[in-house]
């Protein structure tokens, strides 16, 4: 009975130590995924701000219909006011 119990310990902290190395490689997982996601994050960011960036040189730029480029450049400037009521609230 004694030998029975001992055994069955064994076998429980056995599996206590699997589950807690399971444990802590999928700890290690999720930080590493946290610091991808961070990564994309800040590479949409940048890349947004690329994006806003080519939006406005093609809307100054002197090349195409003058009225395109104004309509480009009122949707801008709603878009930034839009921005502006949503910094506020």
């Amino acid at each position: 009975m004694l030998e029975d119990i001992k055994s069955r310990i064994e076998k429980l902290v056995s599996l206590y130590e699997t589950e807690k190395q399971r444990a802590d490689a999928l700890a290690a997982e999720l930080e590493a995924s946290k610091a991808d996601i961070d990564a994309y994050k800040a590479k949409i960011t940048d890349l947004d701000s690329q994006i806003d960036n080519l939006r406005l040189q093609f809307a100054f730029s002197g090349t195409g219909d003058p009225a395109l480029a104004k309509e480009r450049i009122t949707k801008l400037v709603r878009e930034i006011d839009h921005c502006i009521k949503l910094l506020e609230k």
